[in-house]
């Protein structure tokens, strides 16, 4: 048996991606090493919160385009989009890439594709290249390589990934040729032609442009609540002019993007890399700080009441609206403020999530009305509804009220 395309990583770039493919009637084998995941998938369903991927999913998998195992079968494509997780101080770990790649070693033919999604340090694919044709070698100069990054945002993906211009590198040209006749199948945003290796940094290099305007913003609101200034009416004024646009602070930066990729740069190119490095120290203090300003605030109002404060804390997911909570500093500033819990309740509220392995959940209305103290650690969309009473300490890290 064999299929048109394999993708490798059912996540949350990886399933879409598949679902994508699928519902343009191109046959599609996805593979993860989950069980579970495989087994949702090829009911019908999904495993994780992201607007429409119910519906393509379901509609690729009745159609049947799409099928899910935990093992790789012959194709004429193979996309890998799998994580490229840390090791060590924050050096990244391309052994995920590695695996996917030695699972379809043996699978490879004359013609075929093999595509690198996952976000991978400069020089990856050429690596990947290198590993192939030992293994291979008699499949150098008939298979085509490349590497294309995503480029979406959560909550928006089945839309991003249609729409969105795409970088695509290949290690020469009649790859980087195979790989815009591939992506043109279904994305009708621009395809941009370049090599692997430039199409590796240019992933970093977005990520860490982000990072750095987000701590600009969150050293800006470090400032102001020194200075006693509201950051939010301070940002809206300077944004006034034609040529500034400062982003909205928050209580930090999280997912597997902004707050991961910019390390990819930092571990290659240290002493480049020195503004990129302060932004990450600068976005990851930010948690910390948030932190210590909800522990100070459960002081207080026990100085004050004689007695320990109960405290809501809004939000766990690393942005608003979604059920990802990969590098999210709000799980992060949960976790430290329950570090020292004494006798203080707490609730802790995510609305896109069932339920957490660690923390018990506490519906959000409910959270705000028992709670002395209430902490928005995530701007989601239900919390902006609430009406808060005015005798609440209300901490707003990521501009609710604003």
């Amino acid at each position: 048996m064999s299929s048109k395309v394999v993708t490798i990583g059912l996540g949350y770039i990886g399933l879409p991606t598949s679902a994508l493919i699928a519902n343009n009637k191109i046959s599609v084998h996805g593979v993860d090493i989950s069980q579970h995941v495989v087994d949702t998938i090829n009911s019908g369903k999904i495993h994780i919160v992201e607007p429409d991927l119910d519906i393509a999913v379901a509609k690729a998998v009745k159609e049947g385009f799409l099928k899910a195992d935990i093992q790789p079968i012959v194709a004429d494509t193979y996309l890998i989009v799998v994580p490229t997780p840390f090791k060590g101080n924050h050096e990244p770990d391309i052994s995920y890439v590695q695996a996917a790649t030695e699972a379809i070693v043996p699978l490879l033919k004359e013609g075929d594709l093999y595509i690198i999604e996952s976000t991978s340090p400069v020089g990856t694919t050429e690596k990947m290249q290198n590993f192939i044709f030992s293994k291979r070698p008699e499949l150098k100069g008939h298979i085509f390589l490349a590497y294309c990054p995503e480029r979406v945002l959560p909550g928006n993906v089945m839309y991003e990934l249609v729409h969105n211009d795409r970088v695509i590198g290949g290690v020469d040209e009649a790859s980087t040729a195979k790989a815009l006749a591939f992506y043109g199948q279904f994305v009708k945003g621009e395809l941009h032609a370049t090599n692997a290796r430039t199409a590796e940094m240019c992933k970093l290099t977005e990520n860490a442009s982000r990072d750095s305007q987000i701590a600009f913003a969150n050293e800006l609101s470090l400032i102001c609540d020194k200075a006693g200034i509201n950051v939010w009416e301070l940002i809206q004024l300077a944004n006034k002019h034609p040529r500034v646009n400062i982003l909205q602070p928050g209580c930090g930066v999280g997912g597997h993007c902004i707050a991961v990729d910019p390390y990819f740069l930092t571990a290659d190119f240290p002493m480049e890399s020195r503004m990129i490095a302060q932004a990450r120290e600068t976005n990851n203090y930010k948690s910390f700080w948030c932190a210590d300003k909800i522990r100070e605030a459960r002081k207080d109002f026990k100085l004050k009441n004689n007695r320990e404060p109960t405290i809501a804390l809004m939000g766990l997911a690393f942005k608003p609206n979604i059920d990802d909570l990969r590098e999210s500093p709000a799980k992060y500033i949960v976790q430290r403020v329950l570090q020292d819990a004494n006798d203080e309740e707490y609730f802790i509220a995510e609305p896109n999530i069932k339920e957490h392995n660690i923390f018990k959940l506490t519906d959000y209305q409910e959270a705000v009305e028992k709670a002395d103290i209430v902490a928005f650690l995530v701007a989601h969309d239900e919390f902006k509804c609430l009406v808060i009473n005015n005798s609440k300490i209300v901490l707003d890290f990521c501009g609710i009220k604003k």
